[in-house]
């Protein structure tokens, strides 16, 4: 039997989830219920923010937006995990890119090393 599989993550902000999803290419819906796979009977989740009609982050009890997926219908080309690290690490960038704006700073540049790590550097006159 199947069923959606909830998986806990430290992200709290909704619309920066949203801005981290889309600038990698994921297209989003908020407020959606999770569609059951055809031939799989379980209970259908809310989420505040879906991706494919079975993938999306609902808010947990703590505060934090849980990944809640429909794993027999994972159709991602990278594995669950590999796909909350990019997600989370995007989620990072642009945490940092709206706070640095929000204080006066300017990004005057931004780079990706080979191992996947990000150099922001700001300035502020």
């Amino acid at each position: 039997m199947s069923h959606f599989t909830t998986l806990k993550t430290k992200l709290t902000d909704t619309s920066i989830l949203v801005k981290a999803l889309n600038t990698l290419n994921y297209d989003t819906q908020e407020n959606v219920l999770l569609d059951n796979p055809v031939n799989h009977k379980h209970e259908q989740v809310q989420v505040e923010v879906g991706i494919t009609r079975y993938v999306g982050f609902k808010m947990g009890v703590d505060g934090t937006l849980q990944l809640v997926a429909e794993l027999d219908a994972w159709k991602e080309p990278i594995t669950v995990e590999r796909f909350i690290e990019k997600v989370t690490q995007e989620y990072a960038r642009e945490t940092v890119m709206e706070t640095v704006q929000k204080q006066g700073y300017t990004v005057v540049s931004e780079q990706k090393s080979v191992e996947n790590t990000i150099e922001i550097v700001a300035e502020k006159w």
